[in-house]
């Protein structure tokens, strides 16, 4: 076999591989020959049947096996005789196929490129910490309290943080808007969550009062055919009601699993599940701010067969996440595949800088790490052992894990290696859900 490669590009090859006529006509003989042992035909007793005849009936199409498998073969052959990483599949050309002469072909494709990471010394990153505190449980203890209060129906007039139940349409130039009418719908004031003046006008109404408020779209609303539009709400108050937050008895306690009406253990317990949470949260920060460095500090070039594969993964996810939240993606479908083209970029990049890396410090899975990630994802379910169990005789599920694993992993040694300086956060920021504001 000869083998021949051209650099048609900095990642693109072309190799042309040329096998001798013999290893071809020697292939189809015996598989000529074998045919006449187990091929029926009448006329002929088995196992008896001419080699002619066997070659007149199925010549062309053993032929076309034997090519076709020996294109693959061979091609696997010259790949590892070159040691070349092909990046996506080969583009077969130029295929002779010549009874007599040499079986011929040229294979184009991409190879992986070689990866030089940035010395990683030399790399600063700000890494978040939360220590929660006895400030932080207090307002955690008072979200708990509003998410159990009870409304209490009175006959005074509206005010900030009472719950209104309340109709109301909106009319633009005259004309009623789709989406601008509700009955019975259940507004907490203050909590902006109506355009600015909706709520400022409905405090200080009682129940039964109408009103008519005359309000402006703002300029960044999320509706287009709204933006800065003037607006008139026609709106009704139905009943005014007094949220009332429940005592941190023995019995409010109980709800979050601590039965013996201790109020310190009843903090002990909401301040684990804040840390809890916080700790997840910082983990997944401190990976994202970690993979977005090492993104910006190494530039590779791409084979754009990968980017493509990546492109499609991306544009399959975001479908299926649409599906899942019941939305239609069939716009998305038809999206210009170019919108995603810098998510792709993004995640190949990464795969091959982290593989490099692990490949460099011969980083490893830690199975007890591994199984610690396992339980702590099944700890959700109600049945964990079941769900371990699942994850552990599933080798492809099991992967995926590990593959999670090996990732943290090379984060660490990241951080390990890097210009790590701590940045203290507080709780509401790390958790940036405004979990504890008042």
């Amino acid at each position: 076999m000869q083998v021949s490669v051209e650099n048609t590009g900095s990642l693109e090859r072309k190799v042309r591989v040329e096998l001798p006529e013999e290893r071809v006509s020697t292939e189809i003989n015996n598989r000529l020959q074998n045919l006449t042992k187990t091929t029926k035909v009448q006329g002929f007793r088995p196992g008896k049947v001419p080699l002619k005849v066997i070659q007149g009936r199925y010549g062309v199409q053993v032929r076309k096996e034997v090519v076709g498998e020996l294109v693959q073969s061979s091609l696997y052959e010259a790949i590892t005789q070159e040691n070349l990483k092909p990046a996506g599949p080969p583009q077969i050309d130029d295929l002779a196929d010549e009874i007599g002469k040499i079986l011929s072909f040229t294979a184009t494709f991409e190879i992986y490129p070689e990866v030089t990471l940035t010395p990683f010394d030399g790399i600063s990153l700000e890494k978040p910490v939360c220590t929660v505190s006895d400030d932080d449980i207090s307002k955690m203890i008072d979200i708990l309290r509003k998410q159990r209060r009870e409304l209490k129906a009175v006959e005074r007039a509206a005010q900030d943080g009472d719950i209104v139940d309340i109709n109301f349409e909106g009319f633009i130039d005259g004309e009623a808007f789709e989406g601008g009418k509700a009955e019975n719908y259940q507004l907490e004031l203050g909590s902006k969550s109506f355009i600015e003046g909706f709520e400022d006008g409905i405090i200080g109404k009682s129940a039964d009062e109408e009103d008519t408020l005359n309000l402006t779209f703002p300029e960044d609303y999320g509706k287009d055919e709204l933006k800065g539009k003037a607006v008139e709400f026609k709106v009704k108050v139905n009943k005014v009601n007094e949220p009332v937050l429940p005592e941190i008895d023995a019995k409010f306690m109980e709800a979050f699993g601590v039965k013996d009406g201790d109020e310190a253990a009843f903090k002990n317990e909401i301040k684990r599940n804040m840390e809890r949470e916080v700790e997840l949260t910082l983990q997944r920060q401190i990976k994202d701010t970690v993979l977005d460095k090492i993104y910006q500090e190494n530039t590779i070039e791409l084979p754009q067969a990968l980017v493509a594969n990546e492109r499609q993964r991306v544009q399959q996810e975001l479908e299926n996440n649409m599906k899942n939240q019941g939305m239609d993606p069939s716009a998305l479908a038809k999206a210009d595949p170019s919108l995603f083209d810098e998510q792709a970029k993004k995640r190949v990049s990464l795969q091959l800088i982290a593989a490099e890396i692990i490949k460099q410090n011969e980083l490893k899975v830690d199975p007890a790490k591994v199984r610690k990630m396992i339980e702590q994802l099944a700890s959700g379910y109600e049945d964990p052992n079941a769900v371990v169990n699942w994850y552990y005789s599933d080798k492809k599920n099991l992967a995926e894990v590990e593959s999670l694993a090996l990732e943290d992993e090379m984060v660490n040694w990241i951080l390990e290696h890097a210009n790590v300086t701590d940045k203290a956060c507080t709780f509401d920021e790390v958790m940036n859900k405004g979990q504890t504001a008042g």
